[in-house]
């Protein structure tokens, strides 16, 4: 049992560790070490209880999906997300308008993982360049209100402010980060976030070139 146990752990250091292999020489992003960074961030989001469960099963769904794509009979097309744009466009395998027969394209399951990558960033950098009596309720709502609650419903954002209200105090999110004291974690988070944020920006450029940010 303590294997899986240990599996189910978050530490920061192996999501900063895949992040650093998203990125090919000429910046396109790797589903392959996105959707595994994605799985580490899901893990912080279990570690703190249920708190985050609206987003993290949502987020464990996509990823499920993604892996089904990467491993299927056309995978070679998902190798980047580059590559996965300019198959499934050119083939006709994305909903543009309207839900249709392609409701699980990879263009509109990546794009919501990416819209919560922006909440998780600006959360998490939030968090580095907090004071220890920070209020984690303030940052994670505040973060969440910039980015993925345009595109959530009424009951959802209710049920997310209510949620966030019962969260735990920062130093609870420095612990379960698994690096070490408040200080080598605050050095992580500087580490992992430029990293993130490079990824999201390349991930967001590709998708205002296309058309694809208001996927249905």
């Amino acid at each position: 049992m303590a294997g899986t146990e240990d599996d189910q752990k978050f530490c920061l250091q192996e999501v900063l560790d895949t992040f650093k292999l998203c990125l090919s020489e000429n910046r396109e992003v790797y589903l392959e070490h996105y959707v595994a960074g994605w799985r580490g961030l899901v893990k912080f989001l279990n570690s703190l209880g249920s708190v985050f469960g609206f987003i993290s099963k949502d987020a464990v769904n996509k990823i499920h999906i993604l892996v089904a794509l990467l491993n299927g009979e056309n995978g070679s097309q998902y190798a980047t997300i580059q590559s996965m744009v300019k198959y499934e466009l050119e083939n006709d395998l994305v909903d543009l308008t309207k839900r249709g027969s392609h409701p699980e394209s990879g263009c509109r399951t990546l794009l919501r993982l990416h819209r919560a990558l922006r909440w998780l960033e600006l959360f998490l950098e939030r968090l580095r360049t907090s004071s220890e009596d920070g209020k984690t309720s303030v940052m994670c709502s505040e973060s969440y209100n910039e980015s993925l609650s345009q595109f959530h419903p009424w009951v959802v954002r209710k049920a997310a402010g209510m949620a966030f209200c019962v969260l735990p105090g920062r130093p609870a999110f420095f612990e379960v980060m698994n690096v070490g004291p408040p200080e080598q974690v605050v050095a992580k988070l500087g580490e992992a976030l430029p990293l993130i944020s490079e990824v999201y920006q390349i991930t967001e450029e590709l998708y205002t070139q296309q058309n694809l940010l208001d996927l249905p």
